[in-house]
């Protein structure tokens, strides 16, 4: 498989104000580019990993995705082309406005325009939070992931999973149908959920701590109307989570504490305890599938059903066993 991860992505938006006040006071990016046509941020290392952009139609999107070296992404645009998707090897000045070496641009066939690339510019300077933060887990896993609306996930599957290789990690058929797919050991860089609609249904980013979620969510609740879905936790990548409304519309999940996978060596199951273990109030979701989410989650509270927590060696302190109950139920298990 040639792609490693996402790279980096690009919004058009005329709002390049709200924008920054979003990414960097909401989300915790660096600005880096304050031109009069767009905005430009950092999560880490790179020279760029969102980009702004007026002088694209709002609603217009690309993703761009990582691969190795030239020799990756000529293999992968002759198996785009062998599939019959068309595929444009882009020009040097669009490689230079993407801070990579080269890349090619092509289209899924839910219409998103996606990009491969290779080379990214690193910056030569730290990177600098737009809030107080611990950071952001990128580096091999990529910048976070993105979630499409589909209008049949049967149209997509196919071109994600077997043309540009993608494992998928499980997937859900009730409240919604959903598939979740990585491309390196992140529980899923790609996912696709059936609404009915082709769209971008929400990136992610991850951060360092636990607290800087909370710390997130507290600056959240201070105007309720900008949080799509509540604080909660997944079943299936274990992450701690919220969702803001972007200044685009779509979502942004601010999380914590993912799983990960063994590419190559991972089986897909189906995820049967609900789209969330707990919280997650989904305001976006018509009232019979809210009502369906919540009652999938009090059955999980009720069976028991808990996920261990992951965590970043370092990152967490060890407790000893206060509760004879649980240290006889753990021994017994």
């Amino acid at each position: 498989m040639e792609i490693q991860g996402l790279g980096y992505v690009g919004i058009g938006a005329s709002n390049l104000s709200d924008w920054s006040d979003f990414a960097t006071g909401w989300v915790g990016m660096q600005m880096v580019e304050n031109a009069n046509a767009s905005r430009s941020f950092r999560m880490d290392d790179r020279r760029q990993r969102l980009t702004i952009d007026r002088s694209l139609a709002d609603g217009e999107r690309y993703f761009g995705w990582e691969v190795a070296d030239a020799a990756a992404l000529q293999a992968l645009a002759a198996r785009l082309d062998a599939a019959g998707v068309a595929v444009r090897q882009e020009p040097k000045s669009l490689a230079d406005q993407r801070f990579v070496r080269a890349l090619i641009g092509f289209q899924d066939p839910g219409g998103n325009r996606l990009e491969a690339f290779y080379g990214p510019a690193v910056a030569d300077t730290a990177f600098e939070p737009g809030r107080t933060i611990s950071g952001f887990r990128t580096g091999t896993l990529g910048m976070g992931h993105a979630v499409f609306h589909v209008k049949n996930i049967d149209d997509l599957l196919g071109f994600y999973r077997d043309i540009l290789g993608f494992g998928v990690s499980d997937y859900i058929t009730t409240p919604f149908r959903a598939y979740f797919m990585h491309a390196n050991p992140r529980h899923h860089s790609v996912a696709l959920i059936e609404t009915g609609r082709a769209d971008l249904h929400h990136l992610m980013v991850e951060y360092y701590s636990l607290d800087d979620v909370g710390q997130g969510y507290d600056i959240a609740l201070g105007d309720p109307e900008k949080i799509a879905t509540t604080l909660g936790r997944h079943p299936n990548d274990a992450v701690t989570s919220y969702y803001l409304r972007s200044p685009s519309g779509f979502m942004v999940e601010c999380g914590w504490g993912g799983k990960d996978v063994t590419p190559g060596h991972w089986q897909a199951t189906e995820v049967t305890v609900g789209p969330s273990l707990w919280g997650h109030e989904r305001k976006w979701l018509a009232p019979e599938q809210r009502d369906a989410a919540r009652a999938m989650k009090l059955k999980a509270a009720a069976d028991g059903q808990r996920v261990p927590v992951q965590v970043i060696e370092g990152n967490y302190q060890k407790l000893g066993g206060v509760c004879p109950w649980w240290d006889a139920t753990k021994a017994a298990s």
